[in-house]
């Protein structure tokens, strides 16, 4: 009987991977069950290992929640038998590559995607680059602050005005960049059943930037204009941001002609919901300086609790905002079991936001210390059990 939450159970992976994209990646392969093999510099590894406090035991817990599932080694780049080892283990035993190092790296050592293929054409190699593989930025090193920076995330977020720009408090742009990476590859991988060819997967965290702002883009493309942010909300609809309770902040998201009806009455505004300014969605765009204030002051008179169980009960959708304590300890949160933990760790993780049949797959393993599977590239060799 084989098992249905481990569909990726006959895939080698190598990742060449460091920080955030091309680990998140290599998580999900892990956790769909492919046997992921981290690569690292032995002296020092992976950047992420240092990215705290907080760390649990001698590595930062970012480091663990990336790289839960994966067996590690270390290589020295600079050595040729080194070198040689891996590139034997990828030809060997690798269906997929990833790297995200700095351009130019892999080609001093010879070890580039033209020259595997060429030795290994069912081999599938997936790029994940800072500013993509061509035009003016193509060299220049990127992270996600960077990015989110320079393709207009955070150019619409924050509160505009004289406020300081803010970034998403998430790399959504790295762990986005690893989400595409892994959408390529299994795209690859489908196609290589069929041709038995492998493919050549690349994207970029600037690419990934520019596809998150998709929405921006087209209103700018329709318009003209250029979006401002507008601090919980949205350029688009209104009512649909956070509002200030007695006692809390909740969010409220009205995002039809219906529901903004339904907020009306349950806040008892009935000149509002009946005033013909409001009566759509683009009027209450246009009128949004004029009616968020009525809809704030009639919120401050309830506290988060009264408010959430008023709009529940109109069908107005809400939430309260939790903090990341709250959410971790949250009844759904635990219903749900994204969190877990490791084979004989008790540090929650979590996991992917996908299961099959009920069943949510998850990689077990803890994340690998440095080297600690340095004998996969010995001569008698092996899994790691």
């Amino acid at each position: 009987m084989t098992d249905g939450t481990k569909p990726l159970r006959d895939v080698t992976v190598v990742e060449l991977g460091h920080s955030v994209a091309a680990p998140y990646a290599g998580l999900i392969l892990a956790d769909l069950g492919a046997r992921v093999v981290k690569v690292e510099n032995p002296k020092g590894g992976d950047y992420a290992r240092g990215w705290g406090p907080p760390f649990w035991g001698d590595t930062s817990s970012s480091f663990h929640s990336l790289n839960r599932g994966k067996e590690g080694i270390g290589i020295d780049f600079t050595d040729q038998q080194d070198v040689a080892r891996l590139t034997d283990f990828i030809l060997a035993e690798a269906d997929v590559v990833i790297q995200n190092l700095r351009p130019g790296i892999l080609e001093r050592f010879d070890l580039t995607c033209e020259r595997l293929r060429k030795e290994k054409p069912s081999l599938i190699w997936c790029d994940i680059g800072a500013f993509g593989a061509t035009g003016p930025l193509r060299n220049k090193p990127g992270y996600d602050p960077l990015v989110q920076a320079s393709t207009g995330i955070m150019s619409v977020t924050g509160e505009g005005g004289d406020r300081p720009p803010v970034r998403v408090g998430v790399s959504l742009v790295d762990m986005g960049s690893g989400m595409w990476t892994v959408i390529g590859t299994l795209a690859a991988l489908i196609e290589r059943q069929r041709s038995g060819e492998g493919r050549r997967v690349s994207t970029s965290l600037y690419e990934t930037g520019l596809a998150w702002m998709t929405v921006p883009l087209a209103g700018f493309a329709a318009s003209g204009e250029t979006r401002r942010p507008h601090g919980s909300g949205t350029a688009e609809i209104v009512p649909y941001e956070a509002f200030e309770t007695s006692d809390s902040w909740i969010m409220v998201a009205a995002g039809n002609d219906n529901l903004f009806r339904k907020l009306m009455v349950a806040l008892d505004l009935p000149a509002e919901a009946r005033d013909p300014d409001y009566a759509t969605n683009a009027g209450r765009v246009v009128n949004r300086d004029r009616l968020v204030p009525v809809i704030a002051e009639a919120i401050r008179g309830y506290s988060g609790q009264q408010l959430g169980t008023l709009l529940d009960a109109a069908g107005v959708p809400n939430a309260p905002l939790l903090t990341v304590d709250q959410v971790a300890g949250h009844p759904q949160t635990l219903a749900l079991g994204m969190l877990g933990t490791c084979d004989g760790d008790t540090l929650d993780l979590a996991g992917i936001p996908i299961s099959f049949d009920g069943v949510r797959p998850r990689a077990t393993a803890p994340a690998p210390g440095l080297g600690e599977h340095d004998r996969l590239l010995s001569t008698d060799g092996g899994a790691v059990g």
